[in-house]
């Protein structure tokens, strides 16, 4: 058990904008956010997967929608709450840990504003291990685990109390919801005994956010920050690139859009592609898959290592591109069928991103 620093909020604000995979929302809001409920409300307590108790109600905190549009629609105080306490009424129990859906760029760290206000200890997991853009996509739903009730709420005090009949019909109905509501909302969308949640989530995600934070803002100490965080993560190198062109739409809640880039350095006379729904899905070269969902993409400023999200990719962007494994639970069958390349569209099977680079060279 830890109590997190302003220092560690920095950290994880960056760190989990790589775990985020350029999706996740933007790190920025959620570090000053975080930093705010703190300052008001007091510290947050940070506790393992071993500290959480069998008997322990665990319920997740997080926000639902188009990046682009949290960039300008900040979540307010009652939007951030309000989710949670119509899920301890609809259950007549009271939370006691606050869980992040995803250890990705605001959805790290709007709970812990939550946390912060209730003074509720915060679990170190998250039921992703990465980001991904629709709300069955969480180790909850391989597991077997199915939200019973889903609260989504926005920030002028409109909360919505759902019943779907499983993760999908969750992601349906609270999606359409989040569109009214102005394309960005907070939900919260389990209530679970410890019991439940342990075995069912990745373990440590905000401690590795932290760590991986703190190689990217500190060049001083790790010296090539890019190979600290390869080293990491267990990553490859793609590609260095320039962004020549970009296509961004924002529909039905998300963020969807293609970055056409030409290679740089070693890369120069090559031309590569990234294509995202909110997070990266896949990116190419001459049309052939380096790396897919659902194993992490990541554009990472080539000065700075600083990590750049769907959002942010701007015409004349320099960035490394690189990828990491996804957390194994992503590679069982179920997995791979939730959050595959084929459930986006993709005619392929996935391959793992180690395996592309072995067959690459």
């Amino acid at each position: 058990m830890k109590y997190l620093t302003e220092q560690d909020i920095d950290y994880i604000s960056v760190g989990a904008s790589v775990l985020g995979s350029g999706g996740g929302g933007d790190p920025k809001v959620g570090r000053l956010l975080a930093k705010h409920f703190i300052q008001k409300y007091g510290p947050v307590k940070l506790i393992s997967i071993d500290e959480l108790e069998d008997d322990q109600y665990v319920v997740p905190v997080s926000g639902m929608g188009a990046p682009t549009v949290s960039l300008e629609k900040l979540p307010s105080e009652i939007e951030l709450t309000n989710p949670l306490e119509e899920l301890e009424r609809a259950f007549g129990k009271k939370a006691d840990v606050i869980i992040p859906i995803e250890v990705g760029g605001i959805n790290s760290l709007y709970p812990v504003g939550a946390a912060a206000k209730l003074h509720l200890p915060i679990l170190d997991a998250d039921a992703i291990g990465r980001a991904f853009p629709e709300a069955q996509m969480e180790t909850f739903h391989l597991h077997g685990l199915e939200p019973e009730k889903v609260a989504v709420g926005d920030e002028k005090g409109n909360v919505a109390l759902l019943h779907p009949i499983d993760a999908l019909w969750s992601e349906y109905m609270s999606r359409a919801l989040t569109v009214q509501m102005g394309g960005s909302a907070s939900v919260s969308d389990y209530f679970l005994p410890g019991r439940k949640v342990k075995g069912a989530v990745v373990n440590g995600t905000l401690s590795l956010a932290r760590s991986v934070g703190e190689i990217l803002m500190s060049p001083e100490k790790y010296g090539n920050v890019f190979d600290a965080l390869l080293n990491k993560l267990n990553g490859f190198e793609l590609y260095d690139g320039k962004v020549t062109d970009i296509t961004r739409e924002t529909k039905k809640g998300f963020n969807f859009g293609t970055v056409q880039f030409d290679g740089l350095n070693s890369y120069a006379g090559k031309k590569f592609s990234l294509e995202f729904q909110n997070e990266n899905l896949v990116t190419k070269h001459d049309d052939k898959i380096m790396a897919s969902v659902p194993d992490l993409i990541v554009a990472l400023d080539i000065e700075t290592g600083r990590p750049i999200t769907s959002e942010r990719l701007r015409y004349g962007s320099r960035a490394k591109v690189v990828s990491f494994p996804c957390d194994p639970q992503w590679r069982t069958p179920i997995g791979i069928e939730t959050a595959g390349p084929r459930y986006f569209g993709y005619e392929v099977e996935y391959v793992p991103v180690e395996q592309l680079q072995k067959e690459g060279k």
